[in-house]
């Protein structure tokens, strides 16, 4: 079967092309793919290419497909998965499979690492290594793209779980985030902070009885308190406060004043900023646990940090850089139960506009970029589909659906969009 896909080959050198893919093994499963979601991970990538720990040396000779965060549904399935996998079936792709057989050894990941496996595709081979490691999963929830944002969610729900607190008078931790503490999320208004509070704001398993949740941009807290009000959160038992750090005087003690200056219990930071990283470490409470989450580009950023705290006040850091398996089930089963992911979705396009959308990623506004590899469509933001509509009625109709769904992309939308994308 032929496929059309976006092919890495070398720093900044991205290329759709369509070739054959070779007929699959009897442990391997032939899948489409519906979607992918453009991460800032593809872009890291893309500028690396042949240095980077999950790209192999040799792309320029076996270029690689691009994208980790997708979805689809299962076409052919080998003799050896036959039963537990059948055609039809809809799935997510945990990328992170510690494969040491793979083409970089245990780093080896579908959209950085393999010629026939990638997210910006229209059809994969879905090697053996994915299922044997339980990292093909299924999805019975509507529609595709929460699927494809499973990966990104399990990222936030995989750091939640990371953090830890002491056990006083043992060397025992106490794994998650504190029961009824304080939570502060810096710079958390991006697509991956909307990801945390969503996630925070509708577990029921453990939860704080603070979250406050920061950004220098009014416009950007406000949208963010548009999708999960400070109301939405209180049904579940939680104070939600958005916070302007750009507008106090003092935002470090303007910070801790909503602890009644005590500090918080869990802080993370969705900003590889140094000032950021400081603010964080300076409004700790006592066994205050600091969540690196934002991956630098720069492999020596560093930050101050106060050691006389983590000697006398136990404060301390972590850092996760994904979700695994099991936190990727739990946000498939919470979007079965109703979560969705929409809201970090602020630009849809299609195969065509994949090269150009990872290449400029950073310098691109908004949230997550959804791409529907089937159809060719440039990115466009959700907020122009009203303007575009004037010229042409697939957008106006998109604009329609959306707005019944608090502006946000959904199920219908993707509906239409996939049986109606010629229009565009």
């Amino acid at each position: 079967m032929k496929t059309k896909a976006v092919r890495l080959y070398g720093k900044n050198d991205l290329r759709l092309e369509e070739f054959e893919l070779p007929q699959i093994q009897e442990d391997e499963i032939l899948a489409k793919v519906v979607c992918d979601s453009i991460c800032m991970s593809s872009y890291k990538a893309s500028h690396e290419a042949d240095i980077h720990k999950r790209v192999p040396r040799d792309i320029a000779q076996n270029p690689v497909i691009i994208g980790h965060e997708f979805a689809g549904e299962v076409v052919e399935v080998g003799s050896k998965w036959k039963g537990q996998f059948n055609a039809g079936d809809k799935f997510s792709i945990q990328p992170a499979l510690n494969d040491p057989k793979g083409p970089v050894g245990v780093l080896s990941a579908p959209g950085y690492s393999y010629r026939f496996i990638g997210g910006d595709a229209t059809y994969v081979v879905i090697p053996n290594a994915v299922m044997e490691n339980g990292c093909l999963l299924h999805f019975k929830g509507e529609g595709y793209y929460p699927a494809s944002l499973s990966e990104p969610l399990s990222c936030v729900i995989g750091a939640m779980h990371a953090n830890y607190h002491i056990t006083p008078g043992s060397y025992v931790h106490d794994m998650e985030i504190k029961q009824g503490g304080s939570m502060a999320v810096l710079a958390g208004v991006g697509p991956m902070g909307l990801a945390a509070i969503n996630y925070a704001i509708h577990r029921t398993d453990r939860k704080p009885k603070l979250m406050v949740v920061t950004d220098i941009d009014q416009s950007r807290l406000d949208r963010a308190a548009s999708l999960y009000s400070p109301e939405e959160a209180a049904k579940n038992g939680i104070e939600l406060q958005y916070v302007n750090t750009g507008a106090m005087a003092d935002p470090v003690e303007g910070l801790k004043a909503l602890t009644g200056g005590v500090g918080y219990n869990d802080v993370f930071v969705f900003a590889p900023v140094a000032p950021v990283v400081e603010q964080a470490d300076a409004i700790l409470a006592f066994d205050g646990c600091l969540n690196f989450f934002a991956g630098p580009a720069k492999t020596d950023f560093k930050a101050p940090f106060n050691f006389y705290n983590v000697h006398y006040a136990y404060t301390h850091v972590v850092g996760t850089s994904g979700g695994n398996t099991n936190d990727m089930k739990e946000a498939l089963q919470m979007m079965g139960k109703g979560l969705d992911p929409a809201g970090l979705v602020t630009h849809v396009g299609g195969i065509n506009a994949v090269i150009d959308t990872t290449l400029n990623l950073p310098s691109i506004p908004g949230g997550k970029k959804l791409i529907y590899t089937h159809i060719d469509m440039p990115l466009t933001p959700i907020a122009d589909f009203e303007a575009k509509g004037k010229e042409k009625p697939v957008y106006a109709e998109l604009h329609k659906l959306c707005v019944k769904h608090k502006g946000l992309w959904n199920v219908e939308a993707e509906s239409y969009l996939l049986a109606h994308a010629t229009g565009l």
